[in-house]
């Protein structure tokens, strides 16, 4: 970011010098270099000074156990509230559709529902020999398309169950016969990491999270377990790799019935992650996590000194510095509650995968804490079934089973229509209130010191002056502007704040809508807010979310720090505000802004919290979080995200709360 800053040239606050190449007409602009990772590069950052300010938490925990016992009790708090919402439990309604004779066990094709008519396809495996009630192990499944089906996740509860445990096996929504998002013609296709990040932003509005979705299954899977006779109801563990290591980890620090757990292929440090490979989908991020000091880690802090054991390979996408650093953390912990021998490492040299080596230590994991034997353990070939075997349902998908059954996006709406009451109780407060609470909840904070305006070029065309720059404060990422008024204009002109989710440069080209404002007489300031326009992401860069997410990883980054991309970007209407202020000619009594696609809830924003904001138009941007909540396939929903917000206020009420002319389209 700096380099950028420093190459531009002289700073004036009037941009007035003239050049008229042909090169400078053509050209919109204003960063010579490209700046797609200024937005990426500041949220880094930020991040960076909170696992910083973490550490230090982390060391003054370490000193007593009563620090540690506090910070752990803090850490159980900050987590079930960023959660988000769980529902009562209701009645399992479990039933048996098949069983299939093994090898020494039988399967039995198991469905519960979680919630009303929201099904839970499982796979239960039980020994036929069994000396009284045995320990009971739930498999979450990782990001597998056939999901229980996948040959490693068979593999595992055949070797569970051959060494004395009734293993549980569950569909994560999503994956297996719980897929959740129709396409076009009513066809599936959504499924795994892409439909999981897609419905987490619902669920994110509504104040719920896809990660609080699976766990609820998680522990109504525990639940069930609980219920069977050949199982010990307080000897429980849990194992799950990859997609279904992460529901292990969450699960783990939530429910107290889980005695042991050996979470496989995802527990390294969230700060490497960032580094690396990004901060993947839906199901692995929950909001604010890192403004509050937790990191992956502190999921073992969460149960400690309960016994757990990280599973990883060392040549996984998941980078293994990560995986030790949080682990030698792991250790710190245990050894000061004098658990020293409750929580391991088992690493091998292989890639991503719940492959042998990994399967026999957690199945030894196991059986060392729920049945006092430590012996190794060695797996045998398993006898591996085809996918459709293992249905319970009759065409393979639970919501073609059960005509009545309710998916997340249901479930994501009927909260959105529930909580209209709450919203309307929210809004009968002081306006200054409001305005506190929706500035915490978009982490818009006031922007603080001198506006720097950096001049680059300046050109005509028919018969407007445009003139390129960028606009700074110290500590934010550096602003983009085309400054656009018509020629030898005497005296202040009406003045028009354009803020484009496309970029500053799409409506400014020749013939465009700017142009045809400026020759009725206004100024123009067209903006690319951070991480729009010359600073949008590398769109290499984010590819994980289906193609459906242009930013994908600064939107989550940007709700990892609490401080969604809304309230950053109204924070930029702001800064343009600021500057316009001073600009000869400006007539801030007379300002609009427009805002265009992501764009529109942004300007929304900004009016709330600055009155010099006189007209707010929105143009081809969402009219309603409900709307975004009830279309889980609109894309770049990342972009609009504001967590817990739908408990408080719709965008319908903001336009209300203005009391300013909000128009929609030019």
């Amino acid at each position: 970011m700096k380099s950028i800053i420093l190459t531009v040239g002289m700073i004036v606050l009037g941009l007035s010098m003239v050049s008229s190449s042909t090169a400078d007409r053509e050209d919109l602009h204003v960063f010579s270099e490209p700046a797609n990772t200024v937005l990426h590069e500041y949220l880094i950052g930020q991040a960076d000074t909170l696992f910083d300010k973490r550490r230090e938490a982390v060391e003054k925990s370490l000193q007593s156990t009563e620090n540690l016992l506090a910070r752990r009790d803090q850490l159980r708090r900050r987590y079930r509230r960023i959660l988000g919402y769980l529902p009562p439990q209701t009645p399992l309604r479990p039933m048996v559709t098949g069983i299939i004779q093994g090898d020494g066990y039988r399967i039995e094709k198991v469905a519960f529902e979680s919630r009303p008519h929201h099904h839970v396809t499982a796979n239960l495996y039980i020994p036929d020999q069994r000396p009284g009630r045995l320990p009971g192990i739930l498999v979450p499944c990782g990001h597998s398309d056939i999901g229980k089906a996948a040959d490693a996740y068979q593999s595992i509860c055949v070797l569970l169950v051959k060494n004395g445990f009734v293993v549980l096996i569950v569909d994560p929504i999503c994956q297996g016969e719980r897929l959740q998002i129709l396409e076009r013609g009513g066809k599936y296709g959504t499924s795994g990491t892409t439909a999981h990040t897609l419905l987490d932003a619902g669920a994110k509005l509504v104040g719920a999270s896809v990660v609080g979705y699976e766990a609820w299954d998680n522990m109504r899977a525990i639940d069930y377990l609980q219920t069977r006779p050949e199982v010990d109801p307080e000897k429980i563990g849990v194992t799950g790799n990859s997609g279904g290591g992460t529901q292990t980890t969450f699960l783990m620090a939530l429910d107290e019935r889980v005695d042991v757990a050996a979470p496989s292929c995802y527990m390294m440090t969230r700060e490497k992650l960032f580094a690396t490979i990004g901060p993947q989908d839906g199901c692995q991020n929950l909001y604010a996590e890192v403004a509050l000091g937790i990191e992956h880690a502190d999921y073992i802090v969460m149960r400690a000194p309960k016994p757990t054991m990280i599973l990883a390979a060392q040549q996984d996408f998941f980078d293994f510095e990560g995986v030790k650093t949080a682990y030698a953390e792991a250790q710190k912990v245990y050894s000061v509650l004098g658990k020293p021998d409750h929580v391991a490492l088992f690493s091998y040299d292989d890639t991503h995968g719940f492959t042998r080596p990994r399967r026999q230590a957690a199945t030894q994991w196991m059986r060392r804490w729920l049945q006092n034997d430590p012996s190794d353990i060695a797996e045998s070939e398993p006898n591996l079934l085809p996918e459709k075997s293992l249905w319970v349902t009759e065409t393979g998908q639970v919501r073609e089973q059960w005509p009545n059954e309710i998916t997340i996006a249901d479930l994501n709406l009927e909260r959105a229509n529930a909580l209209a009451e709450k919203r309307q109780q929210f809004l009968r407060q002081d306006r200054s209130d409001i305005q506190k609470r929706i500035a915490r909840l978009i982490g818009y904070r006031k922007p603080a010191g001198r506006v720097i305006s950096t001049h680059t070029k300046t050109f005509l065309r028919n018969g407007m002056q445009i003139e390129k720059g960028f606009l700074h404060r110290q500590g934010q990422p550096p602003m983009p502007i085309l400054l656009c008024k018509p020629v030898d204009t005497q005296g202040k002109l009406p003045t028009t704040l354009y803020v484009d989710g496309r970029g500053k440069n799409i409506d400014a080209q020749s013939g465009g809508p700017i142009e045809t404002m400026v020759l009725q007489g206004r100024i123009v300031l067209s903006i690319d807010v951070r991480g729009v326009g010359e600073t949008a992401d590398d769109p290499a860069k984010n590819r994980y979310a289906g193609g459906l997410h242009d930013e994908w990883r600064n939107a989550m980054l940007s709700l990892h720090i609490a401080r969604p991309l809304i309230g950053q970007r109204a924070m930029d209407i702001i800064t343009a505000l600021d500057f316009l202020d001073r600009y000869p000619g400006a007539d801030t009594d007379h300002i609009e802004v427009i805002g265009r696609e992501r764009c529109g809830p942004v300007a929304l924003h900004a009016a709330l919290f600055n009155s010099r904001i006189k007209q707010v138009k929105t143009i081809d941007s969402i009219s309603s979080w409900t709307e975004l909540v009830a279309k889980p396939l609109t894309p770049n929903s990342l972009s609009y995200v504001v967590p817990f917000a739908l408990e408080y206020y719709d965008l319908p009420d903001l336009v209300a709360l203005l009391d300013r002319p909000v128009m929609d389209g030019l």
